[in-house]
């Protein structure tokens, strides 16, 4: 089958039980990390079509002809959430990033100017084992504060 993979069609040979979390780790796609294998830790988590999905529980065969991107596929995208994350000490031992900003990522692609309510909801069954996420919130509210007054500008 052929995949869209961070704008680049890639075929490759896959189970029919095969979840895309499997096949994204085959193909060297290593931002996406196993945790749970069961939906609720959020580390697999990678945008389909513009909105966050975990991959370690979506079948491969059901993302063909869709848009997959993972933290490789955003990555410029992302460095200013990554910087204040980082100012914010929310950065600690960085399993939980790449899905974590994965979420970020469909928060914005979804809502304008999402309340603190609303990003909790983007971030539930995003664990985190180092931080209180305090942190984590506070560095998503000033990124989405500097965002705004970004896109204002321009």
């Amino acid at each position: 089958m052929k995949l869209n993979i961070n704008k680049k069609l890639i075929e490759v040979d896959v189970r029919p039980d095969e979840f895309l979390l499997e096949t994204l780790r085959k193909l060297g796609y290593l931002s996406v990390k196993e945790g749970c294998q069961s939906s609720s830790c959020g580390v697999c988590g990678v945008l389909l079509d513009e909105k966050i999905i975990l991959s370690c529980t979506y079948l491969t065969v059901r993302a063909e002809g869709k848009a997959i991107a993972t933290l490789e596929g955003v990555r410029e995208r992302s460095k200013f959430l990554v910087d204040f994350l980082a100012e914010e000490g929310a950065d600690q031992c960085g399993y939980c990033a790449p899905g974590l900003i994965m979420a970020v990522m469909s928060l914005e692609n979804e809502l304008v100017n999402p309340t603190e309510e609303e990003i909790y909801h983007y971030l539930d069954g995003n664990l985190c084992r180092c931080t209180g996420y305090k942190g984590q919130i506070r560095a998503i509210k000033k990124y989405l504060e500097l965002r705004s007054t970004r896109s204002e500008v321009v």
